[in-house]
């Protein structure tokens, strides 16, 4: 298929042999089926309905219907009841906490976790994660609630009593779904807001998990995802400060909201809480050393010791006795209710209003559960499927908020106890919902004088791994500043600017990147190895030589519309002759020597003229372009490289190709790079084919013939 045949002279067998270039015989493939046959065969394929498809499907579809037949009771039940019951107590102050960065009441952070423990379980295909509460989609649903708050006319947190904060189970159940707050008080329209964002945000999950779109996590590298989670950590923590103080301010809204919060909080220093402060202090040093504790000594302890409930229960107890909500004006969590509220309809006329800011918080949730399940089955040696966990936080979504829940996900701290206590399958989730089932039906009232300074203080704790990230950069940058690049735009941009724009930035930059890597491209030349046929680059590597008046040249990245000019540019360079302004020039020259000639007679024949071009000839007679690191070619790609031979052909330079793959063999045979019959002289499957090619072509006048 490539070249033509050796001598057949038996003295010259073994050099034939040696240089005769490789000919493989591409296999032909079908012709492409008829646009009606292909969508007939597919609607049967996935319309017919079979009892094993059926069966298959609902197994694909509820995995714990697969899994939990073959549990091994005898030797997981332990581990995964000691890891259930361990992060069950940790998400009992973990969902009151957190309730308080989502402008909720502590009692639908409880809710949250709850169905979420079970939902997953039973849809779920990671064995390890705990999915729950997730402190930037609290901070990012806070910020929706807060914000249609101040647009539905409801008077900010600061301006209302703490009576006007608690829940009323008789409120919550006259809810009117056609009006936006008639007979609802703000704590009610609060969490109407957090559900309907929860159910178009769970929505949006499942309608990606029917278009098979889970393939889109990959696009979202680690340091994006770090960086906005450490720019929402930043905003979290300022978000909070003002609980620690006892500053009763609003929470800001639109862009630039940490300036404007720490603004505020400057603003009213003087209004700040002694006894607020003094518990923030007593308690963050308390729970900051203790949290070392259990890092540095989690390989020795069988569980982490639960010192936030610990704390809890100990502020608790003193608030209660202490009157400090009374004798001081501590701000505490209130009445929080036990039990179930009766369901309840998201709130439609929200929808429009809340659907973009949905959107942002299902790709961030989303793009959150399906890295951690994949970092965990690879540790562990299983797989994921994330397509159908896109079912399983996407229904973990819409099913509770019918239940006054709002937005959930992975969370990293959690999944890491998880894991360390023993966990074994998704049955630990269940042992975590029967400790919160507990707290629901049982001991949430307790909870009534637990301060809000002591919910952000265990809040502000579990933030130091994100913003324990900033000491890690100088190394970031040293090993890849592109991705520590991308790491401080997205964290910059979450935290200064807008949260939900970091996201999209972070994207963008992204994007980007991988672009600019593909224009930053360049051709080099390549050199032969003395003892194998290895070509590399002679700029790379020393004692290589260039083959004999056969230059060869790689350009590793695809050749495409964005960066098919600069690839011509780059390879011009590298070559050292400009074909376009070689043309140009010998035109000139002949127009000169043409002018000199009618001046002074036929006696001016242009010798130092053709000189030149005899010149340029032997240097770059012939040019072997090797394809390997090429991925593709769209059609400006295919033109571009039809221009380079071209122009090159046009100055006496022959253009050939080495070690294309399938891809971009066809890419060139339907944009009809290759003349008829001339694709053997073209194209080779190795370099070292090339050059024998080119050297053993016929000379003429101390060239070879074009």
């Amino acid at each position: 298929m490539l070249s033509d045949e050796c001598s057949a002279s038996p003295e010259d067998g073994p050099e034939c042999d040696l240089h005769r270039p490789l000919v493989l015989e591409r296999v032909e493939k079908d012709p492409p089926k008829p646009f009606k046959t292909v969508l007939s065969q597919r609607l049967k394929k996935h319309c017919s309905c079979t009892p094993q498809k059926a069966k298959s499907k609902l197994l694909g579809f509820v995995p714990i219907l697969s899994w939990l037949p073959r549990y091994q009771c005898k030797n997981w039940i332990l581990g995964d009841t000691m890891s259930g019951l361990i992060v069950g107590i940790l998400l009992v102050p973990q969902s009151i906490a957190y309730s308080l960065l989502a402008s909720q009441d502590p009692i639908y952070g409880l809710y949250t976790s709850f169905f979420a423990s079970i939902i997953y379980t039973i849809l779920g295909t990671s064995r390890h994660i705990s999915v729950g509460i997730f402190g930037v989609l609290c901070l990012l649903v806070g910020q929706v609630v807060d914000r249609e708050l101040a647009l539905a006319g409801y008077p900010p947190e600061s301006s209302s009593s703490s009576s006007s904060l608690n829940i009323s189970g008789e409120l919550l159940a006259g809810l009117s779904n056609a009006s936006a707050g008639g007979g609802c008080d703000r704590s009610c329209y609060a969490i109407t807001v957090g559900a309907t964002v929860t159910f178009m945000a769970g929505v949006y999950q499942v309608l990606m998990g029917l278009l098979q779109v889970g393939f889109v996590s990959v696009y979202l590298s680690n340091s994006l995802l770090s960086g906005f989670a450490t720019g929402a950590s930043l905003t979290i923590f300022t978000s909070q400060f003002k609980y620690l103080l006892g500053l009763k301010i609003p929470r800001p809204q639109g862009w630039f909201t940490l300036f404007k919060t720490w603004f505020s909080i400057f603003s009213h220093l003087g209004q700040t809480n002694l006894c607020d402060l003094i518990t923030s202090l007593v308690c963050l040093a308390v729970l900051i050393p203790t949290k070392e504790i259990n890092d540095r000594f989690k390989s020795k302890l069988k569980a982490p010791i639960p010192f936030e409930l610990f704390v809890v229960i100990i502020a608790t107890v003193a608030s209660h006795f202490g009157h400090f909500n009374t004798e001081y004006g501590s701000g505490v969590s209130g009445d929080i209710p036990t039990g179930f509220l009766p369901p309840q309809l998201p709130l439609w006329s929200l929808i429009p209003n809340v659907a973009l800011d949905a959107f942002s918080i299902a790709i961030v949730g989303f793009a959150i559960t399906v890295s951690l399940s994949e970092m965990f089955a690879k540790k562990h040696g299983y797989t994921v499927d994330a397509n159908q966990e896109m079912y399983a936080i996407g229904f973990c979504n819409i099913l509770p908020s019918f239940f006054r829940c709002f937005t959930t996900s992975a969370a990293l701290t959690k999944t890491l106890v998880k894991e360390s206590t023993g966990c074994q399958t998704q049955v630990s989730g269940l042992v975590s919902a029967l400790v919160l089932l507990l707290v629901l039906l049982l001991i949430a009232p307790l909870f009534y004088s637990l301060q809000k300074c002591v919910l952000a203080v265990i809040i502000v704790v579990n933030l130091r791994g994100a913003l324990c990230k900033f000491l890690d950069v100088p190394q970031m940058w040293r090993a890849n500043r592109v991705d520590a690049f991308i790491w401080l735009v997205t964290m910059a941009t979450s935290a200064l600017v807008n949260t939900e724009l970091g996201l999209l930035v972070g994207v963008l930059v992204s994007a980007f990147c991988v672009l600019a890597r593909t224009q930053r491209a360049h051709v080099e030349q390549l050199g032969r190895a003395d003892d194998r046929e290895l070509y590399e680059g002679l700029t790379t590597y020393r004692g290589l030589r260039k083959p004999s008046r056969v230059p060869v040249f790689r350009y590793s990245a695809p050749i495409y519309y964005a960066n098919q000019s600069l690839f011509k540019k780059s390879l011009y360079k590298s070559v050292g002759l400009d074909p376009l302004r070689e043309k140009a020039r010998r035109l000139k020259a002949s127009k000169k020597k043409q002018a000199n000639v009618e001046v002074k007679g036929p006696q001016s024949d242009g010798k130092e003229v053709g000189a030149t071009v005899n010149l340029m000839r032997e240097e770059a007679s012939s040019l072997v372009l090797d394809c390997s690191g090429v991925l593709f070619l769209d059609t400006a790609g295919v033109s571009a490289l039809k221009e380079v031979q071209k122009d090159y052909a046009e100055v006496g330079v022959r253009v050939v190709l080495a070690q294309c793959n399938t891809s971009v063999l066809d890419s060139l045979e339907r944009g009809e790079y290759f003349p008829k019959n001339q694709q053997n002289n073209m194209f080779f499957f190795t370099i070292d084919d090339a050059v024998h090619f080119i050297q053993n072509l016929p000379v003429s006048n101390g060239n070879h013939e074009i």
